[in-house]
C-alpha cells in the first residue's frame, strides 16, 4: 500500500469521530506506530481537523470529509461563478467562507489548471445584477428561519407586511416567496427590487392555505 493510499484510508477511518489510538491503527494498517504518528502530522499540516496526541489518541474534528471529485472545465467554471457571486454578498459570513472555500479547491486543482490570484473573483462580472440583489438576503434568510413578518417595500410600490417562506435563485435573480398579509394573496419578489426589508417583531406559525406547501400545490 502507498502512503497516500494509506493517509486515504486514514481519514476515512477517523471520519467516524471516535478516538482512535495510534497503536490500534497501526495493526490496522500493518504498520507501526512511528509511521501513525508521520501520518498524522502530514494529515494535520495539510489541514485535516485532527485532534488528539500520541499518548491519547486521535480524532477527526466536525469538518465535512468529502471523496475525490473528477470536474470537467465547464463544471469547474460554474462552481467560480457560484463562489464568485457569494464573495460578493454583503453578509460577511457568507462572503468570507466562499473565498475560503475558492482557496482550498485552487490548492487542490493541479498547478497547471490553477488560476491566476484572484481570477475567479472576475466570474461575478456577468451575474453582477444577482450580486447586488444579496444586499437584503442576511435580513431575509434570517427572518425565514425564524419565522418573523418583514415589511418589504419594492421599487415604485407601497409597503406590505410579507410572510416569508422560502428564497431560490433563478439564474441572475434571486426570488423571495411570501405571504402578503396586505394582500391576503402568495406573492414572489424579485430581491434585487427590493428597496427596503424591515424586520417586524411579530412572529407567524403555519396556517392552512398561507404555507410554503400550499403554494407549491398551487403551482
Amino acid at each position: 500500500m502507498s502512503r497516500a493510499d494509506r493517509l486515504f484510508q486514514l481519514l476515512g477511518i477517523l471520519h467516524d469521530g471516535r478516538l482512535h489510538r495510534a497503536a490500534d491503527l497501526a495493526t490496522r494498517l500493518g504498520v507501526s506506530q512511528r509511521s501513525i504518528y508521520r501520518d498524522m502530522e502530514t494529515l494535520a499540516k495539510s489541514g485535516a481537523a485532527i485532534t488528539g496526541t500520541r499518548g491519547t489518541g486521535y480524532r477527526l474534528g466536525d469538518e465535512i470529509l468529502l471523496p475525490p471529485l473528477k470536474l470537467a472545465p465547464p463544471e469547474l467554471e460554474a462552481l467560480h461563478l457560484a463562489l464568485a457571486i457569494v464573495a460578493e454578498s454583503s453578509d460577511p459570513d457568507l462572503s468570507a467562507h466562499a473565498r475560503t472555500l475558492a482557496q482550498k479547491i485552487d490548492a487542490a486543482l493541479p498547478e497547471e489548471q490553477t488560476a491566476p490570484a484572484d481570477d475567479w473573483k472576475t466570474a461575478a462580472l456577468p451575474a453582477a445584477r444577482a450580486a447586488r440583489s444579496f444586499s437584503h438576503l442576511p435580513a431575509l434568510r434570517s427572518a425565514i428561519r425564524a419565522r418573523q413578518k418583514l415589511q418589504l417595500t419594492e421599487t415604485g410600490q407601497q409597503p406590505e407586511t410579507v410572510r416569508p417562506l422560502r428564497l431560490e435563485n433563478w439564474g441572475r435573480n434571486w426570488i423571495l416567496t411570501g405571504w402578503s398579509e396586505t394582500s391576503n394573496r402568495f406573492t414572489q419578489i424579485r430581491t434585487d427590487l427590493i428597496e427596503t426589508a424591515t424586520p417586524l417583531p411579530e412572529l407567524f406559525v403555519d396556517e392552512p392555505g398561507r404555507q410554503l406547501s400550499d403554494f407549491n400545490a398551487g403551482k
